[in-house]
């Protein structure tokens, strides 16, 4: 057991105290040039935020979890983090990389600085991430302004549909076809 005052042995933490994510100031944007900045921005006012939610479950030294939801076509930059972060689909679908589309109760697991994308499935994606840090950088990969215009064209795609979306968890089950 640590003696340190704010690592206690045992703690709960409930759904309705997550936080957005940016009021945590737990990540970085390193590695940036002119094309990622520029990019970035426009990913932003075409809608990035819209299609994502990402809130901080629950953070102390050296560990976080975060719950994020992703909407449905949402295009993860390919980036990378300063932290190893382990990932569990609670909801909804992702296809990441080539590997084939991920459901819930799949995950995959991305060590420091190994850069990543994925895509989510028709209903978004519910995500958890487990980092085994509480703080980070992020840094994007994509540096060709042609890599960012095909992702900026996607979130203009999705952008409308984005705002009635509920999160995959809160969708009705389709019910099954009888016979």
């Amino acid at each position: 057991m640590s003696d340190e005052p704010d690592r206690k042995p045992f703690e709960v933490f409930r759904a309705n105290e997550y936080r957005d994510y940016g009021e945590h100031n737990l990540m970085e944007l390193v590695g940036t040039g002119p094309v990622i900045l520029e990019a970035l921005g426009e990913f932003e006012r075409e809608g990035g935020g819209a299609g994502q939610k990402v809130r901080m479950a629950y953070s102390r030294p050296g560990m976080s979890l975060t719950h994020v939801w992703f909407k449905s076509g949402y295009p993860l930059p390919l980036h990378s983090h300063s932290g190893d972060c382990l990932y569990y689909l609670i909801a909804g679908s992702i296809r990441v990389g080539t590997e084939e589309e991920l459901g819930p109760g799949d995950g995959f697991f991305v060590a420091s600085d190994v850069p990543y994308t994925y895509e989510t499935g028709p209903d978004g994606a519910e995500v958890l991430e487990f980092r085994a840090t509480d703080w980070m950088n992020i840094r994007f990969m994509a540096k060709g302004k042609a890599a960012w215009e095909k992702t900026v064209a996607k979130l203009k795609a999705k952008r409308e549909a984005w705002e009635t979306e509920l999160p995959p968890s809160r969708k009705p089950a389709a019910l099954p076809v009888e016979d």
